[in-house]
């Protein structure tokens, strides 16, 4: 009974037992198979799909370049009129009209704004009543000259008949005092009467100024532009009391050409002055504009101020713009480019291969392992296009140019070449 209960249970032990080696061995052989499998798909793809599981990002790639590139140097600029001419009231009166155009152009002679007259147009007629009252005068006194002068040849006359006649006794001495008191009279009123003519005349000049002051005046009832060029907006209104001691109308500016103002520094103005000034290096200066579009005409150089700010340790200097068409305008902003010499064999690399991290430019640089490696890079000037590269890349590196946001440092992608970049400007 025992050994019968023992083999019967060493058949029901060795039965499972069987079973679970027969399940390890199918298990085994799944697992190789698919072991086998997959080796079988990677032998043909890349080292990348192998080592990640995914085909290599396909990347647009420039390489490095070098090329001789002018230095340029570039200074902060604003835009001012050549000519600012305030416009202010000369007289005293009611404004009646405003006749120009805000923002409008205007040219010499202009009326920009009328003043009452009535008031200075009475002054007017006053003084030249005036004048005429003492113009009469001078008439007045040329008559009483010339009836004084003609007494005094009637006094004359008888002085000489009397004198031959008295040594005789024809006549008695009395009569010939009186002869000779009739002359010295005469001879008074003559020299009356030409000073009564000089004082007529000087009143006849005070008079005349009267009146010029008066059409003065009245002239000033009409504001003229003194120059051509851009009004301003008019800071009075119709109605308003213009005074001289008030405030401007409005302003008039000459802006064609128009003035940039940049400031250099000491040292870089003591270096232009060594090597021949600054109107060397100025002969051709870029403007470029606020929205950075390069402006299509050229300045030149116009002056150097007299003095070196002592708070910035600049000097100013101001260059003149043509501007056809007035489009440029006093106020605006613009960065003043100047050619300085020529930067040899300059490392240079698409704009836009240079992305831009919080105040840091970096290039994403293809190694020829394909792998990325992302670089700081310091950056020189822009041309057209391109930027100059001071420090960070050498020439024949690749560069990614297309997909470099998609792109992490020590990915392997697959690189492909950029159409080429067109010509710097």
């Amino acid at each position: 009974m025992g050994d019968n209960e023992g083999l019967n249970t060493g058949w029901m032990i060795g039965k499972p037992m069987q079973r679970s080696h027969s399940l390890s061995s199918r298990r085994g052989c799944a697992l190789l198979c698919a072991a086998i499998s997959v080796f079988l798909t990677n032998c043909g793809q890349p080292d990348a799909v192998r080592a990640t599981g995914a085909p290599a990002m396909d990347v647009q790639v420039a390489q490095v370049t070098t090329q001789d590139v002018p230095v340029a140097k570039e200074w902060i600029g604003t835009l001012d009129g050549r000519v600012n001419a305030e416009i202010r009231g000369q007289i005293s009166g009611y404004l009646m009209r405003q006749a120009y155009q805000e923002g409008g152009f205007v040219h010499r002679g202009d009326l920009l704004f009328e003043i009452d007259p009535r008031s200075f147009q009475a002054a007017l007629n006053e003084a030249r009543g005036r004048l005429a009252e003492v113009e009469s005068g001078v008439q007045q006194a040329v008559a009483n000259l010339a009836q004084s002068k003609a007494r005094l040849g009637k006094a004359e006359l008888d002085v000489k008949r009397y004198t031959p006649l008295v040594a005789t006794k024809a006549i008695s001495q009395e009569e010939m005092d009186n002869a000779v008191q009739s002359q010295l009279e005469a001879q008074a009123a003559v020299e009356s009467s030409q000073a009564a003519i000089e004082t007529a005349k000087a009143a006849v000049a005070a008079a005349k100024a009267s009146v010029y002051d008066a059409e003065v005046k009245l002239g000033f009832t009409k504001v003229l532009s003194p120059v051509d060029g851009i009004a301003g907006l008019a800071m009075i209104q119709v109605g308003d009391l213009v005074s001289p001691s008030g405030m401007a109308l409005t302003t008039v500016s000459t802006v064609d050409p128009i003035k940039a103002y940049f400031s250099v520094s000491e040292q870089e103005y003591l270096a232009q002055e060594r090597a021949g000034g600054p109107s060397r290096w100025a002969k051709e200066l870029e403007l470029v504009l606020a929205d950075g579009s390069l402006y299509p005409h050229r300045g030149t150089f116009f002056m150097v101020d007299r003095q070196v700010d002592v708070g910035t340790g600049t000097v100013r200097v101001a260059a003149l713009f043509p501007n056809p068409g007035n489009v440029l305008r006093p106020g605006q902003y613009a960065r003043v480019r100047a050619t300085a010499g020529m930067h040899r064999d300059a490392t240079l690399v698409p704009e836009r291969a240079v992305s831009e991290l919080q105040g840091t430019y970096q290039l994403a640089v293809v190694g020829e392992d394909n792998k990325v490696a992302i670089r700081p890079v310091r950056l020189g000037q822009r041309l057209g296009n391109l930027w100059v590269v001071e420090e960070g890349v050498r020439p024949g590196e690749r560069v990614i140019v297309e997909g470099l946001q998609k792109v992490r440092s020590g990915a392997t992608v697959n690189p492909k070449p950029a159409a080429p970049a067109a010509g710097a400007r």
